[in-house]
């Protein structure tokens, strides 16, 4: 969602924060934003649309200062125009804010009893009316921020200038991240670590209701109960040099590329090549008495999640419970003592999964995130971190987190199986060495680059798309159709193979592509039989198998396209199936001409339900 960068410094600071913004485009915006300290005004420039509007409107009507804030918008109040892009300022503030303000038409309607018109129809300005009050009645900045936090409800992180204060930044957030970085006599803040990369890796996080003022020499943070608490400060592992495309198109190419090499980190973090054997990070519970798994998570990570539910149900005989996080804690579900609840979130920063991690920390539940960043809200906020080792993934259509999700979640139910003795050791050496074999396979499946490109030609033109799958391959079809979905904008559904002659089967005809997830595992007859519905009624399958599956399919019935995948346990299937369909997706977008990093109305870290 949106993105905050601010720096209280010693230099120049217009460059610093247009690269910090450049850095949160990840996160997805439809505007951007920035304003500065002159000797006694505030400055500001804000454009609707990319970055490089913004960075035209600063060529043509340059700013100083070596004070100021910047923003990248998401639209929730207010379309993305740029009258409502942040920052939003009177004479004496300027505020930029995630989140959302909850009862900011209360607010609003307040003010506007007492004659204030207001410029925008965010829930944002409320902010700048608050403080900007208590300053006209003569409070100190800090005294404003104390009381404009009490008066706020909601979800949000917000940043703030005051004209003639230029060696103090105001900060504060409840339900939304906000960190704090310590650099040598200057000062930062930032919606994360990857906004502060190249400026310092000194960083501290924000509680729960916290505030914070923050000057050259350092930080005073505030409590709820406004009194001074100190949070820890840690070296964060995150670096702008990270992030560049090096010689790929694109972003999400470029991450697609990276999985080999990520999965295998992950694997370094939880398992051992001389023993073959998974090691978990020390757990504050015992694996075998957990009486049930819960899983929540949205998007792509649901999808994780499902393949999750698949294995510890199958391997680890664990009774498991899957729920969109964004419904979750809607159904009120009562918790079985003893269980454990797994969150996947690739930001750690997702507001419905961080209520339902919440929600199943009230129940009682031991709480287990699977995250990407371990710095991350969710982290902070787990019993205990699964941190998955993708890095930063900059393209809004998530890869290697999802592959490298996953492979912790694989880990996982290894582990959770020979806690609970369901796993005989013939068994667990097939499935550790499947396991440590992954990355070089998922180097394998890079050579159908070519193969994937010709067809997403044909794919390009087509209106509507099918995935088919059955067991763990059905959260991959699913999770196909929305990559295709998220980037080329064309409609795709993933269904259950076994679903088809439930409905999906009507839509059948020369002109959908039907794209089936079918390696060689016991389901296999199954989804071929499926498969030869399909073309029999001019369906263009392509097929996406092992050689013993292409073989065993061709025989029966011939598929418009095959794409061989190397033969491997049906285990770890679900890893290499997936990129495959990410590539495809990819490669359709790109024939379309879409925003293949940035598509449109998306973001990617959600943080307001």
């Amino acid at each position: 969602m949106c993105g905050i960068i601010g720096i209280l410094g010693k230099n120049e600071v217009v460059p610093l924060l247009v690269d910090g913004l450049r850095r949160l485009e990840y996160r997805g915006y439809d505007s951007a934003g920035i304003a500065t300290l002159g000797e006694t005004l505030i400055k500001r420039r804000r454009a609707k649309g990319k970055l490089v509007n913004l960075e035209n409107k600063l060529a043509d009507r340059p700013i100083g200062g070596t004070t100021g804030i910047g923003h990248t918008r998401w639209a929730t109040h207010g379309a993305p125009t740029e009258e409502n892009a942040h920052p939003h300022m009177s004479a004496r503030v300027a505020v930029v804010h995630n989140g959302i303000i909850e009862n900011f038409q209360e607010i609003k309607s307040e003010f506007e009893k007492e004659g204030v018109e207001f410029e925008t129809d965010t829930d944002t300005e409320v902010v700048v009316h608050l403080l900007t009050r208590a300053l006209n009645e003569g409070k100190s900045p800090q005294e404003a921020m104390a009381q404009t936090m009490g008066r706020l409800h909601g979800a949000f992180a917000l940043a703030i200038i005051l004209a003639g204060h230029h060696d103090i930044m105001l900060g504060g957030c409840q339900g939304c991240p906000l960190a704090i970085g310590y650099g040598d006599g200057e000062m930062f803040l930032g919606s994360d670590a990857m906004a502060l990369a190249p400026l310092t890796r000194q960083i501290a996080y924000l509680e729960e209701g916290d505030w914070v003022e923050i000057s050259p020499d350092g930080a005073i943070v505030h409590g709820v109960d406004g009194g001074i608490v100190e949070r820890e400060i840690r070296e964060t592992a995150t670096s702008g040099a990270l992030i560049g495309k090096g010689n790929f198109r694109h972003f999400m190419q470029k991450e697609i590329y990276e999985q080999p090499a990520v999965i295998g980190e992950t694997l370094n973090a939880y398992f051992s090549p001389a023993e073959r054997a998974v090691d978990l990070p020390q757990l504050p519970f015992d694996l075998a008495e957990v009486s049930r798994i819960t899983f929540a998570a949205c998007g792509t990570a649901f999808y994780a999640a499902m393949v999750g539910r698949y294995w510890l149900e199958q391997i680890a005989r664990m009774p498991v419970d899957i729920d969109v996080a964004s419904e979750f804690r809607y159904r009120e579900a009562p918790m079985q003592q003893g269980g454990a609840t797994i969150l996947v979130s690739q930001s750690g920063e997702t507001a419905d999964t961080l209520a339902a991690l919440r929600y199943a920390s009230a129940q009682g539940q031991h709480v287990i995130s699977v995250v990407n960043m371990p710095e991350s809200t969710i982290a902070r906020e787990s019993s205990a971190i699964l941190p998955t080792k993708a890095g930063p993934e900059i393209g809004v259509a998530s890869t290697k987190a999802f592959t490298t999700q996953l492979t912790v979640l694989a880990c996982f139910t290894i582990a959770a199986a020979i806690a609970r003795g369901t796993l005989d050791h013939t068994r667990e050496a097939e499935l550790t060495k499947a396991i440590a074999e992954v990355p070089a396979r998922a180097a394998e499946v890079l050579n159908h680059d070519e193969t994937l490109r010709e067809l997403a030609h044909e794919i390009a033109e087509a209106r509507d798309v099918l995935y088919l799958g059955r067991g763990t391959s059905y959260p991959i079809a699913l999770e196909g159709a929305l990559k295709l979905k998220e980037i080329s904008y064309i409609h795709a559904e993933g269904y259950a193979a076994g679903e088809m002659k439930h409905g999906p089967i009507a839509l059948i005809d020369d002109q959908v592509p039907v794209i089936v997830i079918a390696p060689t595992d016991a389901l296999f007859d199954k989804t071929a039989g499926n498969v030869q519905e399909v073309i029999a009624r001019g369906g263009k399958v392509i097929f996406l198998s092992d050689r013993e599956g292409i073989k065993r399919m061709t025989a029966q019935a011939e598929p418009h396209a095959t794409i061989e995948l190397p033969s491997v346990d049906p285990f770890v299937a679900p890893i290499l199936y997936a990129i495959p369909v990410q590539l495809l997706a990819y490669h359709t977008a790109v024939v379309k001409g879409t925003d293949v990093d940035q598509p449109r109305n998306l973001a990617k870290s959600v943080t307001v339900e």
